[in-house]
């Protein structure tokens, strides 16, 4: 299976990349970010791009993917909403309708989050324009798209969070994390779990479009 994964710096992307490369059924992984990984292996091979609302430039080495991991994304604390739909829905969409075109056999999973809202009609504004985002992915002629809603996340063989507060977060609670998952597996999973769990919905499938947390764990 040959992947392309968006947002590989961030923490989630982290293990999405570590799980695609330790994984001997992945034999290519591109990577399209603005800035390089630093990491180094065989089957890894990197874009840098800084337009991430036009791929024209790029789209000959988009070609012959099966699937995308989109992990990209930003927080929604202190923006407005009209450039947290430009930071969330606009660019995921410009990738995601490039790559439907390109790849009309791709299998394409988005991270969202726990508490995203299919109506597009609730009070919250991040739930709002994500869930505006996971309805719009879903009508792309992909071969199919899947929704990933985690909720809390552990960071697993080295993953960090690019928001220093947030890894400060980790890194004072990380004792606490692994006796979380096992008393509370409906809360929290792991940025290894949700790299497997994309993997194998990749070559799989699953029923459901929109997978909660129990989907990605048990997965």
């Amino acid at each position: 299976m040959k992947v392309i994964i968006f947002g590989a710096t961030g923490m989630v992307g982290q293990g999405v990349l570590r799980e695609c490369l330790v994984d001997a059924g992945v034999d290519r992984v591109l990577v399209v970010g603005r800035s390089p990984t630093g990491v180094r292996n065989a089957k890894l091979v990197e874009i840098i791009h800084d337009n991430f609302l036009d791929y024209s430039a790029i789209e000959a080495q988009l070609t012959g993917y099966d699937a995308c991991f989109f992990c990209l994304g930003v927080s929604s604390i202190g923006m407005s909403e009209e450039r947290y739909r430009q930071l969330t829905y606009d660019l995921t969409l410009a990738a995601a309708t490039t790559l439907a075109r390109l790849n009309p056999q791709m299998v394409f999973t988005y991270v969202t989050g726990a508490g995203t809202d299919s109506t597009e009609q609730g009070s919250r504004m991040w739930a709002r324009i994500k869930g505006k985002t996971e309805n719009d992915l879903l009508k792309l002629p992909f071969r199919a798209a899947y929704m990933f809603r985690p909720g809390a996340i552990q960071p697993l063989h080295g993953a960090r969070s690019k928001t220093a507060w947030v890894q400060a977060v980790y890194a004072a609670t990380g004792p606490l994390w692994s006796v979380l998952r096992l008393i509370s597996p409906q809360l929290v999973t792991s940025t290894e779990q949700i790299g497997r769990a994309m993997i194998r919905v990749a070559r799989e499938g699953y029923p459901r479009k929109v997978l909660e947390m129990a989907d990605i764990n048990s997965l």
